[in-house]
């Protein structure tokens, strides 16, 4: 594995028997921290909308599950 910072990249270069799975695990949480460093959200926020989404998809498919 090889770490190469330029001034405007991080450059990772990995061997290609790396477990891609474990790589893609990776990369998703890598994205996400990116995209949720500068949020103002708090924990509280983000229950209240994870609660109102399920509720919505419940109401949705609820239909589904229950005969």
């Amino acid at each position: 594995m090889q770490v190469q910072r330029t001034s405007s990249q991080i450059i990772i270069t990995l061997p290609a028997q790396v477990n891609v799975e474990g790589l893609q695990r990776l990369l998703d949480y890598l994205e996400y921290s990116e995209l949720t460093n500068q949020s103002q959200a708090t924990q509280e926020d983000i229950d209240a909308l994870a609660s109102e989404v399920n509720k919505n998809w419940w109401e949705k498919n609820k239909d589904r599950f229950i005969k």
